[in-house]
């Protein structure tokens, strides 16, 4: 956010922390203990992707979540079953539309810049200041923020302020800083020997106090904390979200955050991340099983109703899509149009289909998978 500075209340501002990052000291003996927990249970959760025959498929839910649940952290205010409406009507990279709010569009692009980022790093680009700028530029390619200099580091000084837009909390770095500062974090990512769950705390709440972008600072940090996981083994698929616990911690969030550059209180802000981490690795696990449960049981009903050799191909459709148009369903190539169309009238009739809205004229069916989405729905 940017505004005249005469506007603006500083009185409890706390300033970007200069030369004081990386921090020259963490208190181990302070977070040892949550370190482990938040250790422990991700890896419990690794061993769940690990399992899966398809995590991309199984878990494509829960980054649709995660977009939802970061985009709302920001105030934009959409729900699932209108990002999964948007993408059914719209396919995989959207475009403007006059009858979708702009707080879905924000939150589709969302999900669309992380899905663009693990791709380029699946590649072989490095995590680097190119591809997180690359992100943001899909973050903002259309809608609201193209206005925004998507992909373009801010030129004039932002600040973080409170709901009034006039209560200044924390004042970032100052642009002409910005650039050595960007060097510094992703030096500090590439060259430090800190364990890989605290070189996210401390690569997270770094990002966060540069906020090196004119807007969608926040959604693109919690970004980077499930791609440097990713990137550094600590989960061996890029599905790790941790906005829930968050969201739910908000003010602490913040306030832990600005204690950082307001005290140099490093140790703190690691201990409250990690804390996050396990209790998300937990809930995530638990809905990951049952995501995985919920697709064996389909597996079986799905066969034995549809009686045919594409069967499966009909639960992977579902469960990528779970809102789907019926011509995307009956025309998408892995089943033939014929198959498919029956298919469509089977799984309707046993109600594993909900028709959202019926055909009219050149406008096809719109159905949910209504067994997914009670799992994962936020």
């Amino acid at each position: 956010m940017a505004m005249p500075t005469n506007e603006l209340n500083f009185e409890n501002a706390v300033d970007y922390h200069y030369d004081k990052f990386p921090p020259s000291q963490i208190d181990y003996a302070r977070l040892l203990s949550q370190l482990v927990g938040a250790t422990a249970a991700i890896a419990r959760y690794d061993q769940m992707l690990k399992s899966m025959h398809n995590s991309e498929i199984l878990l494509a839910p829960l980054r649709s979540q995660e977009a939802v649940i970061s985009s709302r952290m920001e105030g934009t205010v959409s729900t699932m079953d209108e990002i999964l409406k948007y993408e059914a009507d719209f396919g995989e990279d959207g475009k403007e539309s006059t009858t979708t709010r702009s707080e879905v569009i924000e939150t589709f692009l969302y999900q669309k810049a992380l899905t663009s980022a693990q791709s380029a790093i699946e590649s072989g680009q490095p995590l680097s200041p190119f591809l997180i700028k690359a992100a943001h530029q899909r973050l903002l390619s259309f809608g609201r923020g193209a206005a925004k200099t998507p992909g373009q580091y801010k030129t004039e000084q932002n600040y973080l302020a409170d709901k009034t837009k006039r209560n200044i909390l924390f004042v970032p770095i100052k642009p002409a800083l910005l650039q050595d500062g960007m060097d510094k974090l992703f030096k500090y990512i590439e060259e430090s020997d800190h364990p890989a769950l605290l070189k996210a705390a401390i690569s997270h709440v770094e990002f966060e106090a540069l906020h090196p972008f004119k807007d969608g600072n926040g959604r693109i940090g919690r970004m980077l904390i499930t791609l440097l996981l990713w990137r550094s083994g600590v989960i061996s698929a890029p599905h790790f979200y941790i906005s829930g616990y968050f969201e739910e911690h908000k003010n602490l969030y913040v306030d832990t955050m600005r204690a950082v550059s307001e005290k140099d209180d490093w140790t703190s802000w690691c201990i409250l991340f990690l804390k996050a981490v396990e209790a998300q690795a937990i809930r995530n696990l638990a809905i990951a099983e049952n995501v995985q449960a919920l697709y064996e049981k389909m597996k079986q009903e799905f066969s034995k109703a549809l009686a045919s050799k594409w069967s499966v191909n009909a639960l992977d459709f579902v469960f990528t899509n779970p809102v789907f148009r019926n011509n995307r369903f009956t025309h998408h190539g892995e089943i033939p149009p014929a198959s498919a169309a029956r298919f469509t009238r089977v799984l309707l009739e046993l109600n594993l289909l909900r028709t959202l809205e019926e055909p009219s004229g050149r406008r096809s069916a719109l159905y949910a998978f209504e067994p997914l989405l009670e799992l994962v729905r936020v």
